[in-house]
């Protein structure tokens, strides 16, 4: 080597060193420029890319105080009034303990499958249900836009009933209960029990008139029912005040909201076994009938409730999971709160059962009484002879057994003249085979057997209390299923559209509290949700599966959990519960059309409920619920599809997500120069920042109008410096 050949190279050193500073001014001068280009960049400052190096990177977004307090919230918002009065009877109605083996398998095919699947996107990329499907495929991005309108529509009617137990909660500090007896109506000349209570029952009668003050027919308005009005008004403001600070106030109130409700279920578990005849309800519960589990309305009905126990397509599963940490199990979360909700829907069954198994004690013991009264009549009066009768029974104290043996011998003696006596078998089977559910099981048959508990004040407002807690977890789940994927998409402020919200679903729920309100009740739960939520969540599936892709959509989850799930998801995603959720779809479309659309009339004249169809206007409201609920996925579908919205004018498919920072994304990269900067020439290019994370798309991956999300980029790699062409250096 020449003497001097160091001194060139010194030489040389220093030009490159000038070269570096005059590039580096360059850079700093069109920073401006470059920001505003569409070059695909990590845009975070220097200093939070150091940070994130060490992957202490501060989030924006707010996040859970303890995994616990996240347990409880998404227990809170599956776990609502459907365990408790919904589940007992399709138990009772389908076979008893039967019922549980189709249940189980549904829950593990279709709901802890789909269940994961929600928190793994929400979780993945921390956005509610608009972001989350805007991100995963932008045509597809009114899915999140049909959860929100679902949303909006279930918490618009279950809030009222949220409002009817408050109700009934501040009319059980009374002693006796207000529904215990049948009023009495004086007139003139003499006092009378009412004849609409008189011909129904306490509870009835206190339910539909005292209560509801209800019209006999959903074409009678009758006005506004203002103690309702007031109650509605108070559960508006409590979901409200609940809910303005988002996940930092209502988390708090999760603690109380989700455990009450087991303190008292264990109270009336324990204290109802300690009753006569409660052995007898779950022992008719657990009887199975093995034959009627082979029909096929007992999976259909099995898989409806395992779809909605879980709050699926809602949107509140995906929100509450967005502000989980990224290393989160959320597989863990999945199986635990999925069986926690079959266990909890065990355990008010057997309350519920129980508790109607007393009861129907109770009225088997009055039935007995009345009709043994009946027997000695029409023996004295010669109707029966004396000699029929076994001599060991005594009528003054006669047992449920000695009445059986008594009513059978005289079926047998006076077998065509028995339908004359108008005697009753009075078997505690017949009083537990009247199968009810909702409404009429809370606020009547269970209300009813309350009557007769000791202490019966104390115990209806634990039961009541319980009620509106059930139901507050599930609507702070259903109104963030609302507010988290609005703030996220077009940031607002969260309380000023808390607020809004509210007022506005309050202002609109004031035609289900009038007095043909619960009609209305009735026709939203029938039409607003059951077969969009099915559309939301096939499309779900069909999005993550088949246009994302499920090999990614696995590598992605093995990436965020640390280890890769199951092979029984990978089936289940992409083969098993597509085709489960399209037969349940296809199952209820074909049942709804088989059955008349209607609802059960209150008939004040006869104390009894009456089927009557929905008038014309009825229909058209019907139809207009599922309409608007499903309108957004094929809207914002063809708006995308056909650029109908210029994409540079910041409309939502131009937008993607970044920790909680909004950027434009890249739109229509053509070639190489394009690709970088649009509409510049050379010397107004600034030149790439070497310190930030420049981001390329993966070869043969299919065209998504995503960016980065996070260090797990959907579809994308990070380019190392020295795997680039020294002609980009």
């Amino acid at each position: 080597m020449p003497k001097n050949s160091k001194v060139v190279k010194r030489e040389l050193d220093d030009e490159v060193i000038e070269s570096v500073k005059d590039l580096l001014s360059n850079e700093d001068s069109a920073d401006d420029a470059f920001k505003k280009s569409e070059l695909i960049v990590d845009v975070q400052e220097e200093k939070d890319t150091d940070v994130e190096e060490r992957s202490e990177v501060k989030d924006e977004r707010p996040a859970w105080n303890s995994k616990l307090q996240y347990i409880l919230a998404q227990v809170g918002f599956s776990v609502g009034l459907g365990n408790v009065w919904r589940f007992p009877y399709l138990c009772q109605k389908n076979g008893g303990g039967a019922y549980l083996l189709p249940y189980l398998i549904l829950l593990l095919v279709i709901g802890i499958p789909l269940f994961f699947l929600e928190l793994s996107v929400g979780q993945r990329i921390r956005r509610g249900s608009i972001g989350v499907w805007n991100y995963i495929s932008p045509q597809l991005g009114g899915i999140g836009f049909a959860s929100c309108v679902v949303c909006f529509f279930v918490a618009l009617y279950y809030n009222v009933i949220i409002g009817w137990s408050l109700f009934y909660f501040s009319q059980s500090f009374q002693q006796p209960l207000p529904w215990d007896q049948c009023p009495l109506v004086k007139n003139a000349s003499h006092t009378f029990i009412e004849p609409e209570c008189e011909k129904s029952s306490a509870t009835t009668y206190y339910w539909y008139r005292e209560a509801l003050n209800i019209s006999s027919s959903i074409s009678e308005s009758g006005g506004l029912n203002w103690k309702m009005t007031i109650c509605l008004l108070a559960a508006w403001v409590v979901v409200c005040l609940a809910m303005i600070k988002g996940i930092q106030s209502s988390g708090k109130i999760m603690y109380f909201s989700s455990l009450f409700p087991y303190v008292v279920l264990t109270c009336f578990l324990i204290r109802a076994l300690l009753l006569n005849g409660s052995v007898d309800g779950i022992r008719h519960l657990f009887t199975p009938e093995l034959e009627i589990m082979l029909e096929p309305k007992v999976w259909r009905e099995a898989a409806a409730q395992v779809f909605f126990a879980l709050g699926l397509g809602f949107g509140g599963v995906i929100a509450f999971s967005s502000y989980n940490k990224r290393d989160n199990n959320c597989h863990f979360d999945a199986v635990l709160v999925s069986f926690i909700n079959f266990f909890t829907s065990i355990l008010a069954t057997l309350v519920v059962f129980a508790v109607l198994g007393f009861k129907a004690n109770v009225v088997n013991e009055k039935c007995i009484a009345e009709n043994s009264e009946m027997i000695i009549k029409l023996v004295k009066m010669g109707n029966i002879s004396q000699d029929i009768i076994p001599h060991h029974v005594n009528f003054s104290a006669i047992t449920a057994q000695d009445y059986d043996l008594v009513y059978d011998i005289i079926q047998k003696v006076k077998e065509e003249e028995f339908p004359a006596l108008h005697l009753n078998a009075c078997r505690i089977e017949d009083e537990l085979n009247k199968a009810v559910q909702g409404t009429g099981l809370a606020f009547i048959a269970f209300t009813e057997a309350m009557t007769h508990f000791p202490a019966s004040p104390f115990w209806s407002v634990m039961f009541f209390l319980m009620l509106v807690n059930l139901g507050l977890g599930s609507m702070f789940g259903t109104i963030e299923g609302i507010i988290t994927p609005v703030v996220d998409t077009f940031k607002v402020r969260k309380e000023i559209l808390t607020v809004i919200c509210c007022l506005l679903a309050f202002c609109i729920g004031l035609i289900f509290v009038q007095r043909s309100g619960n009609y209305f009740v009735t026709m939203f739960d029938d039409y607003s949700a059951t077969l969009p939520l099915l559309i939301v969540v096939i499309l779900e599936n069909i999005a993550v599966s088949f246009v994302y892709g499920i090999d990614k959509f696995m590598e992605d989850l093995k990436d965020m959990l640390g280890f890769a799930p199951n092979r029984y998801y990978y089936y289940m995603w992409k083969y098993i519960s597509p085709l489960m959720l399209l037969s349940l779809l296809i199952a209820s479309i074909v049942n709804m059309g088989l059955s008349p659309p209607g609802y059960n009339a209150w008939m004040e004249d006869k104390a009894s409920e009456k089927f009557l169809s929905y008038p014309t206007w009825g229909m058209v409201i019907c139809i207009s619920l599922m309409v608007l609920a499903i309108l957004p996925i094929p809207v914002v579908f063809i708006i995308r599809r056909c650029n109908l919205i210029d994409d540079s004018s910041g409309n939502l498919a131009s937008v993607t997500y970044k920790r909680g920072r909004v950027l434009k994304e890249p739109l229509n990269l053509e070639g190489d120069d394009a690709s970088l900067i649009h509409g510049k020439i050379s010397s107004e290019m600034s030149s790439p920042n070497f310190s930030k994370n420049i981001y390329r798309k993966q070869s043969g991956s299919p065209t998504l109008d995503t960016a980065p999300n996070g260090r797990y980029g959907i579809g994308y790699l990070m380019a190392d410096m020295p795997d680039m062409p020294e002609s980009d250096l």
